[in-house]
This record gives structure tokens, sequence and C-alpha cells, in this order.
């Protein structure tokens, strides 16, 4: 066991000068290559970090602007629909007065006829008296007259 004591000990301080080179090493890995590795990972890490907030900020504005389109379509879709019911409300203004019209026209037309009516009605219905007087009186003359001349 001496002798394992021994050899580790050997082992330890040959060892020595590769610890110490290892050190020399890592000293200088960490004052000349890891201050500017750490450096370039930052810059990097920050120009990707910028233009990740950079296209957050393009999207956002996009999506501003999509918001913003679709809420000036809805507006003129509006405008459009009440320019379409103000025109339809106009025609059928237009057509009720037309409808109108036509309903006062039709009715003075058949007042006018049934006035016409009226009037030739009652100018028939003087004639037929007129002509009923003459035939009655005709029938009663020709009725008088046989039996007059009949008794003479």
């Amino acid at each position: 066991m001496d002798a394992i004591l021994r050899q580790i000990g050997e082992l330890l301080i040959s060892s020595i000068p590769t610890i110490i080179a290892l050190l020399i090493v890592w000293t200088g890995y960490r004052y000349i290559v890891h201050g500017k590795l750490q450096q370039v990972l930052e810059q990097r890490h920050a120009l990707t970090q910028g233009a990740v907030e950079q296209a957050q900020k393009e999207i956002a504005k996009a999506e501003a602007r999509t918001a913003e389109y679709e809420q000036r379509l809805r507006e003129a879709r509006a405008e459009i629909y009440k320019a379409q019911q103000a025109n339809r409300q106009q025609m059928m203004d237009k057509r009720g007065t037309a409808l109108a019209e036509a309903r006062k026209q039709a009715g003075e037309k058949v007042k006018e006829a049934r006035t016409s009516l009226a009037a030739t009605v009652d100018s028939s219905r003087a004639a037929l008296r007129g002509q009923a007087d003459a035939l009655a009186d005709k029938v009663i003359e020709s009725v008088l007259k046989p039996a007059s001349a009949g008794g003479q």
C-alpha cells in the first residue's frame, strides 16, 4: 500500500506542470478570447432580438392597417347599403305617387262614366216616357176610335 501512495504522490508531482499549463491556457482564453466571444454573442443576440422586435412592430403595423382597411370597407359597404335603401325608398315613393295618380284618374273616369251613364239613363227614361206616352195615346186612340166609329 505504501507503494501505491508513493506512485500517487509521484503522479501528482509530475502533473503540477500540466495543471499550471492548463491554468495559463485557461487564463489566456478568458482574457483574450472569452471577452471578445461574449461581446460578439451579445451583439448577435442584440441584432437578432432587434430584428425580432422590428418584425413584431411591422406585424403590429400591418395588423393595424388591415384593421383600418376592414373598418373602411365596412363603412363603404354601409354607405352603399344606405344609398341603395334611399334609392329603393325613392322608387317606392315614385311608384306610390304614380299609383295614387292612376287611382285618382281611374276614379275620375269612373265618376265621368257614371255621370254619363246616369245622364244617358235619364235621357233614355225621358225618351221612353215620351214614347210610352205617345204609345199610350195611340193605344187609347186606337181603342177608342173603333168604339166611337161603331157607335155612330
